[in-house]
């Protein structure tokens, strides 16, 4: 009888990375695969994208009502309860041999909580990455520790999660699964784009994406409104993006940028753009903004710049085609504008993209594969790394 491994999907970024996993799986078909989807992709705010999963002929095995109509503090932690409630139930009914998850969200770590009350174990994609200004940082290095299995995207996260006291064994350096949709995937031309978006788009545009910086109080409308007036100084040219999603404030971000694009007709606002058509938007951008992981991910593998605003992907491994700058107009703007040098798109024309080849789900699924044809025990040893404290005297 097939093993069943449950995958968990609650956002349209992170489901963009799971499809080719998923579809990997499914085509190995040594496993029984199941997906969940729940939070964001079941919102008619968020854009109803679980209609993505089943547009991809993926079957959604079962649809997990947890995100309310509130982005509060006190709104995100009720959210994790209702997670951990469904997905008790769902666990107590189904029993999978096996939960795959992957990032850093709280609905994630909530629905891993459940999984691991129900001592089912936990493959945890990309832990060991840093973001510094975001509550994911804590949530991610989280998951990890509740983890049986981990993949990640480099060998500095590898040694991270090493850290953490995650035996080596049970640690994979896999590369980042964005790379090899960005390399892979058949994209649009600027044409296609064009008639899928109902744009008339030319080259001269760039592709946005602006999230709450989460450990920040109150900072959400001050950056969004500078980001904003930095870029009304480019009348010239035109800019998709793409909305918030469903942290602390990112509703204050999308009202924000939904009155901005109601004044602007060089400004488009989608509340989501699918992995083909927002990989597609990537290739033919002139620079990518805003604070999204996927500005440092897959972006540098397509030879174009990233600006990366404020401390949210602080931490992170970079390449030398991202612009770090603060969240301020004036930084934006210069940063806007060397993005726009030619001295710089020749850098980013050479950058060398630290997350790996791109052959990554062939990868993960050969790992799996051979990790669940044995036992598992989940009662896993803390790996102690070898280090000397200093004696102080008090």
């Amino acid at each position: 009888m097939k093993k069943t491994i449950c995958v968990f999907t609650a956002t349209r970024a992170e489901y963009g990375l799971l499809k080719t996993i998923i579809k990997t799986l499914i085509a190995d078909g040594t496993f029984n695969i199941k997906v969940v989807a729940t939070a964001a992709h079941l919102s008619p705010e968020f854009g109803m994208t679980y209609q993505e999963i089943e547009d991809d002929g993926i079957r959604i095995d079962r649809k997990i009502e947890t995100l309310l109509s509130s982005d509060t503090p006190s709104a995100v932690s009720k959210s994790m309860g209702l997670t951990m409630i469904g997905f008790a139930d769902y666990f107590a009914e189904t029993k999978p041999d096996a939960f795959m998850v992957l990032g850093d969200r709280y609905e994630a770590l909530a629905a891993v909580c459940a999984a691991f009350n129900a001592r089912i174990p936990i493959i945890h994609l990309y832990g060991g990455d840093t973001t510094e200004g975001a509550a994911d940082e804590a949530y991610r290095h989280s998951i990890s520790k509740m983890a049986y299995l981990h993949m990640v995207s480099t060998e500095e996260y590898k040694k991270r999660v090493i850290q953490l006291g995650e035996a080596p064994d049970r640690v994979f350096e896999v590369g980042e699964i964005g790379i090899e949709n960005a390399l892979h995937t058949k994209l649009l031309s600027l044409k296609e784009l064009s008639k899928s978006l109902g744009i008339e788009l030319s080259s001269n545009y760039a592709l946005g994406t602006f999230h709450p910086v989460t450990l920040e109080n109150n900072s959400a409308e001050k950056q969004i409104k500078a980001l904003l007036k930095a870029l009304s100084k480019h009348k010239d040219m035109q800019f998709l993006f793409t909305k918030a999603n469903a942290d602390v404030n990112g509703r204050i971000i999308n009202k924000l940028l939904e009155d901005y694009c109601e004044k602007q007709r060089n400004f488009h606002l989608f509340s989501s753009l699918g992995t083909l058509r927002y990989l597609s938007a990537i290739k033919h951008a002139k620079f990518v903004i805003g604070n999204s992981s996927s500005g440092l991910i897959e972006v540098p593998s397509f030879k174009i710049p990233t600006i990366n605003i404020g401390d949210r992907q602080k931490g992170r491994l970079m390449a030398s085609s991202v612009i770090c700058c603060e969240p301020t107009q004036s930084d934006i703007e210069k940063a806007v504008a060397q993005a726009l040098s030619p001295e710089f798109r020749e850098i980013a024309s050479k950058t060398s993209n630290p997350y790996g080849d791109g052959n990554t789900s062939k990868k993960i699924v050969k790992i799996i594969k051979k990790v669940f044809s044995n036992p598992i025990d989940l009662k896993k040893k803390f790996y102690d790394l070898p280090f000397k404290l200093e004696n102080k005297r008090t």
